[in-house]
């Protein structure tokens, strides 16, 4: 009760002005009762989807909200009220919101799937505000940062590999196209997340999807628009951080966070854990950069099976892996269709893979001068795991679904002639553009023959091999690209050697959560003490931040807790996800409430579905009712044309 009776001894003398506002953060939040009294206070139902990005004012009376719903929320967390609900310009999910500082809570820069960041000003016209839009990103626009007591400036990244730098001052829209006046990094691999040092604002961290963290000093970048714009990805690099056993792999940084004091800092990782490292320290400088044997490891990525997406049944508190289902014979009324559907799709592939290898040969294409003009660079994006995109609907969000804003559309087409191999397979093309995915177009192409063997094998060998072309086939025009990015990025790499950036080591590792299905999965430090996160377990996972033991577990979400942010002053926790809805935290329980046992049963689950999940590539189910439309319309005109023959045959007969 002490502890207690001094807490209400602090709020009241912070309330008078007696003390600094951070004093009850500063001696409260470093406790392990507190954390261990977490408990839900208030739900607010604010959104009518997915809420992809949360943030509290500088006062912290107010918390800004971003949504599937394209809507921009300022609530009050304490009377369950809404302030402004705002219709944003966004025809995407929006990704990231933030208030620009110092503005009064008046101005909102928002970003979404589609690219398009959007400056709202609150107290202007829904016309006013649609005019002030940045179109400068292609593809999914990840992160907005703004700077520290700037109320100008702000950042932005996205899957094409920049960080952008704009100031309000300059413009407060741009549509030119192929805008590159504000790049102010390009990294070459997609910027993921970006976080500035809260004490020292001129250091940016910026997470990619080669597994790299790379801090740059802000004071030697600049932009075409302020014409000292350097170019290299290299230029300005202080330092660089890879957690050893990911330096082969590609996983992609889905949150970053500096530490109160700027000492540390703090990264999520897709498919992977949570690391901590001191940026000064230099102790893993014999890491070298991406070699021939790792870019050849990204190219062909191992496959374990297909997911179709909107097919959450890996997620939330109930969730199990596959071999613990498959032991305990849960199937049938409680699975649900896309799993299904999902499970089916599996099984294609794993057929198609299996007679593939023991043949020992691909699915044979067409001649390269019948086809249309393919891919550029990169493949389809998505969530950790790789992911088809889906059609022009609403485009990525947090949620799980596509990074981009896909157009996607099949067309069959059948032998006419004899300029193709009688033993084509059918053929699936994607065309992608070359700054991310953000158009595509699915293509089915049947000779006669395969389409004779269509009437005389099952179904299910023609969906396996579309689906094996589609996962085999890349365009030359991407080859071709992805070797002169590599060559450029392997020129900067080794110039880096020479320079003074500093390689940190791993300072400590948190696991027990999963982070896999989402592109937005945030870390953050509770106080001084703390680290937490939310999981696709739907869970809020609470770690020491010294001994990276396992402290409490929070029940958050009924599919995946996507977003953390720890109130400004106060021991109060906001925190959303797939629900529709953002959850507010405290310290009400009478006594510490962390279930040891659960909280292991939960970790050995994620584990293992962590594995399960890995390697795992995610297709729109609109892919698999487009394939079975074409071939069911493909059908139709075969028996049609039999049927016309047929009947001039007869003619011919009775003449």
């Amino acid at each position: 009760m002490s502890c207690f009776g001094n807490l209400v001894w602090d709020v009241n003398k912070r309330l008078i002005g007696y003390s600094e506002p951070n004093t009850i953060r500063t001696n409260y939040l470093g406790r392990r009762e507190f954390v261990q009294r977490l408990k839900l206070e208030a739900t607010l139902n604010v959104h009518d989807g997915c809420v992809n990005t949360i943030s509290w004012n500088e006062t912290g009376e107010y918390i800004l909200s971003g949504s599937d719903d394209t809507f921009l929320v300022i609530s009050n967390p304490y009377n369950k009220k809404v302030k402004k609900s705002i219709r944003s310009g966004h025809r995407a999910n929006i990704f990231s919101a933030k208030f620009m500082p110092h503005t009064n809570d008046q101005e909102i820069i928002s970003c979404s799937g589609d690219g398009i960041i959007y400056y709202t000003h609150t107290e202007k016209s829904p016309e006013y505000n649609r005019q002030c839009q940045f179109t400068c990103h292609y593809g999914t626009a990840y992160e907005i940062m703004t700077v520290p007591n700037d109320p100008y400036t702000f950042l932005s990244c996205g899957e094409d590999g920049t960080v952008r730098w704009f100031d309000l001052r300059m413009k407060t829209s741009c549509t030119k196209e192929d805008c590159k006046d504000d790049i102010l990094i390009n990294c070459r691999r997609a910027a993921t997340s970006i976080s500035i040092s809260p004490l020292v604002p001129y250091y940016l961290a910026v997470g990619c999807s080669d597994s790299s963290v790379r801090i740059y000093d802000r004071r030697m970048l600049g932009t075409r628009a302020t014409g000292n714009y350097m170019g290299r990805g290299t230029t300005g690099m202080c330092v660089r951080f890879v957690p050893s056993h990911l330096s082969n792999k590609s996983c992609r940084v889905t949150s970053l966070c500096y530490s109160q004091d700027g000492q540390e800092v703090l990264v999520s990782y897709s498919s992977d854990y949570i690391y901590l490292f001191d940026p000064k320290d230099d102790q893993a400088r014999e890491l070298k950069g991406p070699s021939e044997e790792r870019r050849e490891e990204l190219r062909q990525p191992p496959v374990k099976r297909l997911r179709l997406r909107g097919d959450w049944s890996d997620t939330g508190p109930r969730a199990r892996p596959e071999s613990e289902r498959e032991r305990d014979g849960e199937q049938s009324p409680n699975v649900s269709l896309m799993q299904r559907m999902s499970d089916m799709l599996s099984r294609w592939f794993e057929e198609a893979s299996e007679a593939q290898s023991s043949r020992g040969t691909r699915p044979q294409t067409r001649p390269r001068g019948d086809q249309e003009s393919n891919t550029s660079a990169g493949g389809p994006t998505g969530t950790a795991s790789s992911e088809l995109p889906d059609s022009p609907a609403p485009v990525p969000t947090s949620s799980g679904s596509s990074t981009s804003a896909p157009t996607t559309s099949i067309s069959n087409t059948t032998s006419t002639g004899s300029s193709r191999p009688s033993t084509a397979e059918p053929v699936l093309s994607l065309h992608y553009s070359s700054e991310g995915t953000t158009t595509s177009t699915i293509k089915l192409d049947f000779t006669d023959e395969w389409w004779n063997r269509f009437n005389s094998k099952r179904f299910n060998d023609i969906i396996s091999c579309i689906l094996l072309t589609f996962l085999l086939r890349r365009s030359a025009a991407a080859r071709i690209q992805e070797l002169f990015r590599r060559r450029k990025e392997r020129r900067e790499m080794e110039e880096s050697e020479t320079q003074n950036i500093r390689r940190p080591s791993v300072k400590m590792v948190y696991k027990g959560h999963r982070n896999s299905r989402t592109m937005i999965k945030e870390s953050c430090f509770w106080g001084n003490n703390f680290v937490m996160s939310g999981s696709d377990c739907g869970h809020i996972f609470i770690w020491d931040r010294h001994t990276a033991e396992h402290l409490m577990l929070l029940e958050a979400d009924n599919h995946v807790v996507n977003c953390l942010q720890p109130h400004p002053y106060d021991p109060i926790l906001a925190s959303s996800g797939i629900d529709y809805d953002i959850k507010i935290w405290s310290p009400l329980e009478q006594s510490p409430s962390f279930n040891r046992v659960l909280a292991d049963e939960v970790i050995t689950r994620n584990e293992l579905m962590l594995e399960e999940t890995r390697n795992t590539i995610t297709v729109p189910a609109s892919f698999m009712l487009r394939m079975l439309a074409s071939l069911n319309h493909i059908r139709s005109d075969r028996l049609e044309g039999d049927r016309s023959e047929g009947s001039g045959q007869e003619n011919e007969d009775e003449q």
